[in-house]
């Protein structure tokens, strides 16, 4: 009967001493969640921003296309004159 507690109490012993380190490194996984989802909103924040320079460079473009059709429409009549 004495062996069997004594078996279980080092078990728990053993158990114990393999935890405690474990649960010491959660919050350094914590603190590293937390660190990848910010860098995972500023890299959604960057996106987005991305997409709206791409808008705007397309109707930047669009423009510049516009401007150059009134340049040569301009020209066409100077030489029609």
């Amino acid at each position: 009967m004495w062996i069997v507690i004594a078996v279980v109490v080092v078990g728990v012993i053993v158990l114990v001493a393999a935890v405690v380190p474990v649960l010491g490194r959660l919050s350094g996984l914590r603190r590293a969640v937390a660190k990848a989802q910010r860098r995972q909103a500023d890299a959604m924040k960057l996106r987005a921003a991305a997409a709206g320079l791409e808008r705007s460079l397309v109707a930047l473009q669009e423009r510049a296309v516009e401007a150059q059709r009134r340049v040569a429409v301009i020209k066409a009549a100077r030489g029609a004159d």
